[in-house]
């Protein structure tokens, strides 16, 4: 039965961000849409091991980034603003393969604000130009902007590179930063070590994937990740072992706020979200000039 199933090789980095991903595969969601998923691992941010190059400023460095440009994925998932900049940045230059915006993804990470207790920060407007640890063009660095543009004058926000999740926990704790954006588990974690949370926000998802994947079989594929979001949200107790291991330690059951784990259905990535969104990240100089509606997304999965 295995033979007749359709190959689709999918790359994953965080639990929180990939948690349906992982779902339909081990509960067979996508067996059961006639579709072999092979999962490929890369490095992100939320390992407690994990290496830097997840963190590169130049996506393109990145280890996902180099396996999907070399054919070693067809098909990936990021926060709505990184999708954003690899798909348009590989329309926009040449020398990459292209990905195209084929989703609004059923991923909804938390992302939160952290300080230590320690700095005497209670409000958004105490971080006026102070020091807050994001990674570059990742999740953490686009939801820290838009958490904070609402309290502060742009160049009032101040982000610096800080490494890995745990990396930027250990920062805060020392004083070396101000605040951290952290996601779950992470931001269990910066709890049960007493830190306090001054703001928090989800962050969607969006997929990508190449001209080679066809529309049918994303349609699969989104399906399958919509029944496991769905299994997710009944049972997310079930399904928390993935973030608990990518703690490494650090974490049990009985401390992660289950409520911070929140997934949906794929769906179209429409015009207007597109053209928010890409304003938005343009207007920061977060991604390149030239994009269009129609040379970046493709809602293919509907059609």
């Amino acid at each position: 039965m295995t033979a007749s199933l359709k190959k689709v090789r999918a790359s994953m980095m965080n639990a929180i961000h990939d948690l349906p991903l992982l779902v339909a595969g081990d509960e067979g969601f996508f067996r059961d849409e006639g579709l072999d998923v092979e999962i490929v691992r890369t490095p992100g941010s939320g390992q407690r091991d994990s290496d830097h190059q997840a963190l590169r400023a130049n996506v393109f460095d990145r280890t996902m980034e180099a396996l999907y440009d070399q054919g070693a994925c067809d098909q990936f998932r990021m926060c709505e603003w990184g999708v954003m900049k690899r798909a348009v940045e590989s329309t926009v230059t040449s020398g990459h393969r292209a990905a195209k915006i084929v989703a609004l993804g059923s991923a909804m990470s938390t992302f939160a604000i952290v300080t230590d207790p320690k700095s005497r920060i209670y409000e958004p407007e105490q971080l006026k130009d102070k020091p807050i640890g994001v990674s570059p063009f990742n999740g953490s660095h686009f939801t820290t902007l838009k958490l904070l543009e609402g309290f502060l004058k742009r160049e009032q926000i101040r982000t610096t590179f800080a490494g890995t999740m745990k990396e930027r926990l250990d920062a805060v704790s020392r004083g070396e930063v101000a605040a951290v954006s952290l996601m779950e588990p992470w931001i269990s974690i910066a709890e049960m070590r007493g830190l306090r949370v001054l703001m928090e926000s989800h962050s969607t998802r969006s997929e990508a994937a190449g001209d080679e994947l066809d529309g049918a079989t994303l349609a699969k594929m989104f399906r399958a990740e919509a029944s496991a979001a769905e299994a997710i949200q009944n049972s997310p107790g079930r399904y928390a072992h993935y973030l608990i291991e990518e703690a490494g330690g650090l974490l049990e059951l009985k401390d992660l706020k289950l409520s911070r784990i929140l997934n949906a259905a794929p769906e179209p990535y429409t015009r207007e979200r597109f053209e928010h969104t890409y304003q938005w990240t343009l207007e920061w100089g977060l991604v390149a000039p030239g994009a269009t509606y129609e040379n970046t997304v493709d809602n293919r999965a509907w059609q």
